[in-house]
């Protein structure tokens, strides 16, 4: 399996702010980011990363733990930072946290599924719970910069 890099645009969406963001599967190889949210156990890279314990084809366990990683990657991004996304398939949990990231920059909550499978994968956010955990988020008002005022350029 090849290594993707970052200049291929493999697996890389532009948020609605313009920060990019890249999803995989965990066991594909990459190019070296500044900071991996990992959606499932196992090895960890060698940059910055934080995991969130998400169980395969469902939700967070910890709500309140996946909204402040979310936020943290969002953050990330804005600055720049290389950031990416992964679970095991790189399909179902990453689809939906790049959803969530979406909807964080000021994608209407309404749109999250069809925007993510047109610009990700067509098939990401596989279940019906996923689909409703999207449904519940909102952009919190005051946490992160507002949406298109600190994306990166090119």
């Amino acid at each position: 399996m090849a290594v993707a890099s970052w200049s291929d645009r493999t697996g890389v969406v532009v948020l609605p702010s313009g920060a990019r963001v890249r999803g995989r599967p965990a066991r594909a190889p990459a190019s070296p980011a500044d900071f991996t949210l990992l959606l499932v156990d196992g090895p960890v890279p060698e940059w910055a990363w934080r995991r969130v314990r998400w169980p395969d084809f469902w939700i967070p366990l910890d709500r309140a733990d996946a909204l402040d990683a979310l936020g943290e990657a969002l953050r990330r991004a804005y600055a720049g930072e290389r950031v990416e996304v992964a679970c095991r398939g790189g399909i179902g949990r990453t689809g939906t946290a790049l959803a969530a990231l979406a909807v964080l920059d000021g994608l209407p909550v309404d749109r999250a599924v069809t925007w993510t499978r047109a610009n990700y994968h067509r098939r990401a956010i596989e279940t019906p719970w996923q689909r409703r955990w999207l449904r519940s988020l909102r952009r919190p008002a005051t946490e992160l910069p507002p949406p298109n005022a600190a994306g990166p350029a090119g």
